[in-house]
């Protein structure tokens, strides 16, 4: 019993080690939809993790994407500092040459889609 307890405990511990972990980050979104109620109302608008990150691959970001993780340090839990970033974000432009802000302020979701 005790080498079946033990071959269990090892068989575990091993598979474990092959697991990615959750790597979620849901203060992000729920700071982005406190700050941004105008796109949050949007009905056109699906506002989930896809703001940043259109690809199932989480590390690929759209340019909003890629603007807001220049302005957040990895893995940021504090409110302020990601309402912070948000709003640095929000200066930067698309490349169409308009401010991420501007879209935000008119409701629009930031992104581009790839």
């Amino acid at each position: 019993m005790r080498k079946l307890i033990c071959v269990a405990v090892a068989g575990l511990m091993l598979a474990s080690a092959f697991t990615g972990g959750a790597d979620a980050r849901p203060g992000y979104l729920k700071e982005f939809k406190t700050k941004y109620t105008k796109v949050v109302e949007n009905k056109d608008n699906k506002v989930t993790c896809a703001v940043c990150h259109p690809a199932k691959d989480k590390k690929e970001r759209n340019d909003y994407g890629k603007a807001l993780a220049k302005s957040i340090s990895k893995n940021e839990k504090d409110a302020t500092k990601i309402g912070e970033a948000l709003d640095k974000a929000g200066k930067e432009k698309n490349a169409k040459g308009v401010t991420f802000q501007s879209l935000l302020d008119a409701g629009k979701l930031p992104g581009t889609e790839e």
